[in-house]
């Protein structure tokens, strides 16, 4: 009559289209912002593998070439000396057997300690071995004679009084070690005993000393290893063995 007409009623599907556009939306901008953090997790760790595997691939090249360098010179002085690059391990065949119930090490085979060690010293002085080298564990090894615990005694009597050799004013003049040598020696060499939880085909065989070098880890600090204690030594170094 005047013109007026009610507004169309708003189908109900009309209503509800912008509140689930606006949804959708969300949900893919959430999605996407989800496979973006994956992304880049993934190839944060991808590349941290790699630089973890590249780093491994460098420190075992260094070690391997300072433990070859080592095992060329050693087998030049002395053919008893024999290093193990595999193993990483330095042995006397013969020279660094002990006789049956006894700690002393025969003179040959403290003549091959006076030539290799300070072959090692230089090897963990050089460049690769200020960034790898860690220590040097001289293991005692006995027969199976005897009780463990009593061999064990024994082991660690051996390895004693290898480090004894090297250290023990009566003896250093006769291995041509200086004070310096000496003070390297006091920083990386350890003795400790072992039994005879590695024995060879023989029970003389078993019966010997090894020198373990041991080197870091890849996360481990090269280099940083803590200085050996300021011993106020007043006294002549005297072997505690008899």
């Amino acid at each position: 009559m005047l013109g007026f007409q009610l507004p169309r009623p708003r189908n109900k599907e009309e209503g509800e289209k912008p509140f689930w556009i606006s949804y959708a939306d969300l949900m893919t901008a959430l999605m996407i912002l989800f496979l973006v953090v994956m992304v880049a997790s993934l190839l944060s760790v991808t590349q941290r593998i790699a630089i973890e595997t590249e780093g491994e691939k460098d420190r075992a090249a260094g070690i391997a070439e300072l433990c070859q360098r080592l095992e060329l010179k050693a087998k030049s002085l002395n053919k008893a000396i024999v290093v193990d690059c595999r193993n990483n391990r330095i042995h006397f065949g013969e020279a660094g057997r002990f006789a049956h119930n006894d700690y002393r090490l025969g003179a040959e085979g403290e003549a091959a300690l006076k030539e290799v060690v300070p072959l090692i010293l230089e090897a963990a002085d050089s460049e690769e071995g200020r960034k790898w080298f860690k220590q040097v564990l001289i293991e005692g090894f006995t027969d199976t004679d005897g009780s463990y615990l009593y061999n064990l005694h024994l082991s660690l009597q051996r390895s004693e009084w290898v480090m004894c050799s090297l250290l023990d004013d009566r003896r250093t003049a006769a291995m041509g070690l200086d004070a310096k040598q000496r003070a390297q020696i006091r920083d990386i060499f350890l003795a400790g005993g072992v039994s005879f939880n590695n024995a060879k085909e023989s029970k003389d065989a078993s019966r010997r000393v090894e020198l373990r070098m041991q080197f870091y880890g890849l996360k481990e600090k090269g280099g940083a290893t803590q200085p050996s204690p300021e011993f106020h030594i007043t006294k002549p170094e005297i072997c505690q063995l008899s």
